[in-house]
């Protein structure tokens, strides 16, 4: 790695951290900070009771106008007691009440919460509500008002049916298939007289709150989102820090409401039409949920009653595979990308998950190791795949250290500051006739950092990981904190983590041995410009301390167990370098080349050119002056 390489490495740190520092708050911006949140949350909680209180008077109002006149269309279906239905298999319990006809709690088997072993609840009836809205000519028909009689129960089939006066009835049918995908549709018959001619269209409303489901309340919310796959196209999310709102352009296949690990998913046949309002709002700590997720949607619908509005639930995991696998189980002939809900970053990025990543993880937990050990085993296997240009990077490091007493001696008259462009010629001129490459020191960390992003946003979203323990580690998935407190201290939270400290250590020794690589092989000013950029070096570990203390101990102990190879990999290949003998073989290189002469070529001959180029430019200037 050269010095203006080593210098933009340094100077992209330098920014991060200097934007962290300038954008910390002072301890009276905190303090209003919290203020702030305080209102807010006190606002937001007021209005939430006033509108419990608007929605409870306007159902009041709406069963007494019912319940007051007998020729209302759904009078008969406007009184009732709510009852619970159960469907289940091996994989999800789904519960409906007979109040809405409408799924009300969804239970995942198999899965480990706080308060259970066994299972997990993903939401239940209060805090989750699907209203289907009807308009028309005379009355709105809204599903949540009225009571639906159950029939052809089985125990993974159910119909729901609300009678209407004239005859007529709504019906819900559920079927759930062998996994993890509900399927269902609601038919209005014998009520075509009630809308409009060109009613062609019913709205949905789905509210629902994200529980808190993992130990580290800011890490799983940052991967917590309302999510929705455009018609035909790709996904996207909401923003997942801030209370957001969007009106979609575009149609819809499904919406999401996704926690870290486990997701709901609405999927309509006849797709959802332009112009859905989707709203994620973020929730405080320490309130049991993460957030609040809002869709209010339209799709088609048929008031002659000849054809149904079907639609599917994905409820469960967030597991690559085994969401490519249930989505087979889909009716609808949609290529739903499903899987895209386990988000595994930038295309460049997914890809080297996608095909690479996700491939070694399946193989190598399918021998049944813990999950700790395939990440010590993973990092092993890109290792061995990076070795050979780990090697090829460390010999050019090796060469360009044992000439550096000859660089000394040919560029000692160039070391005035106006000669620096003279001194890097002479350089790569030396090199050139050497056979040696510079640039070349480079490649392992340009190979390297792709692998270290990738597997930066596969660790989190890895359901594998949840609740696997591993050493000292209870949950991979989560931090391991080492000390915890009650305050929230800015920048660190509430706790210090072990693998954390451990991830942070190992880069400051990586970092030591890396820069004391680069100065045995820089001359002149270099070396001393080295010296002076190593505190700065220093400060990166620091900064990456506060980034990833919150973040999993499954992401930090790969870093460290990753660094820890690296360090070692390049110390055995720095003791096991003879110098003397590589110095001896350089030398016959420069005779061959000194007797038979070869222009040079490549990159070599541009940045030559270029050097040429700016210091005729320079002699240019120098002569206008004159």
């Amino acid at each position: 790695m050269n010095r203006d390489t080593l210098i933009g490495f340094v100077l992209i740190g330098l920014v991060l951290i200097g934007f962290s520092w300038y954008n910390q708050p002072s301890q009276e911006e905190l303090e209003a900070y919290q203020r702030q949140q305080d209102s807010i949350s006190a606002i937001q909680k007021d209005a939430e009771v006033k509108a419990k209180m608007a929605e409870a008077e306007r159902k009041a109002e709406a069963d007494a106008a019912i319940q007051g006149d007998s020729t209302a269309l759904f009078f008969s279906a406007s009184t009732g007691t709510a009852e619970d239905i159960v469907l289940k298999n091996g994989k999800v319990e789904l519960t409906f009440s007979t109040k809405g006809g409408t799924l009300t709690k969804a239970v995942i088997l198999g899965f480990e919460d706080k308060d259970s072993a066994d299972r997990i609840t993903l939401f239940d009836a209060k805090d989750q509500q699907m209203n289907f809205l009807l308009a028309g000519k005379n009355d709105n028909i809204i599903t949540q008002d009225l009571f639906f009689t159950p029939s052809n129960q089985t125990e993974r089939t159910l119909t729901m049916t609300a009678p209407a006066q004239n005859g007529g009835s709504i019906t819900f049918q559920y079927e759930l298939g062998n996994d993890y995908m509900l399927h269902f549709s609601m038919l209005a018959t014998g009520l075509s007289g009630q809308f409009a001619p060109n009613y062609k269209e019913m709205d949905i409303e789905w509210t629902s709150r994200a529980r808190q489901q993992e130990k580290g309340f800011m890490f799983e919310n940052r991967y917590a989102t309302l999510t929705y796959k455009e018609k035909g196209g790709s996904t996207d999310y909401l923003n997942e820090t801030s209370e957001t709102t969007e009106t979609l352009d575009e149609s819809l296949d499904w919406v999401a409401f996704k926690n870290q690990f486990f997701s709901a998913v609405l999927i309509s046949k006849d797709d959802f039409a332009k112009n859905a309002v989707v709203t994620s709002v973020p929730q405080e700590k320490g309130t049991g949920y993460l957030k609040n997720y809002d869709a209010k949607l339209k799709t088609a619908f048929d008031p002659t009653g000849v054809k149904a509005s079907e639609f599917e639930m994905y409820i469960g995991p967030n597991d690559f595979r085994l969401i490519k696998d249930v989505e087979e189980q889909s009716r609808f002939g949609k290529d739903l990308d499903l899987e895209q809900l386990v988000y595994l970053g930038w295309p460049l990025f997914r890809i080297i998950n996608r095909w690479f990543t996700i491939y070694v993880f399946d193989w190598l937990t399918g021998f049944g190791f813990n999950m700790g050990i395939v990440l010590i085993l993973i990092t092993l296997l890109l290792k061995a795949i990076t070795y050979p240009m780990v090697k090829k990077s460390n010999m050019s490091s090796a060469k360009m250290r044992v000439l550096k007493p000859k660089l000394d001696e040919a560029t000692k008259e160039f070391d005035k500051p106006e000669d620096q462009m003279k001194k890097q010629q002479a350089m790569m001129q030396l090199y050139s006739q050497y056979g040696v490459s510079p640039l070349s020191g480079c490649l392992p960390m340009l190979i390297q950092m792709p692998i270290w992003i990738a597997m930066f946003n596969f660790v989190p979203n890895a359901i594998q990981l949840r609740r696997e323990s591993f050493l000292w580690i209870d949950d991979l998935s989560t931090y391991d904190p080492i000390i915890e407190w009650s305050t929230q201290i800015w920048g660190i939270g509430d706790h210090l983590s072990l693998t954390c400290i451990l991830f942070c250590v190992a880069n400051i020794l990586y970092s030591y041995m890396t820069m004391r690589q680069q100065r045995d092989q820089m001359v002149g000013q270099q070396a001393e410009q080295m010296k002076m950029m190593q505190w700065m070096m220093y400060l990166m570990p620091l900064m990456f301390f506060f980034m990833f203390n919150d973040y999993s101990a499954g992401l930090n102990f790969y870093y460290f167990v990753s660094l820890f190879f690296s360090a070692a990999i390049m110390w055995v290949l720095r003791k096991t370098t003879d110098d003397a003998k590589l110095l001896a073989i350089l030398e016959a290189k420069y005779k061959e080349n000194k007797n038979n002469p070869k222009k040079q070529s490549g990159l070599a001959a541009r940045l030559e050119a270029m050097q040429k180029q700016a210091e005729e430019m320079q002699r240019q200037r120098q002569n206008g002056k004159r």
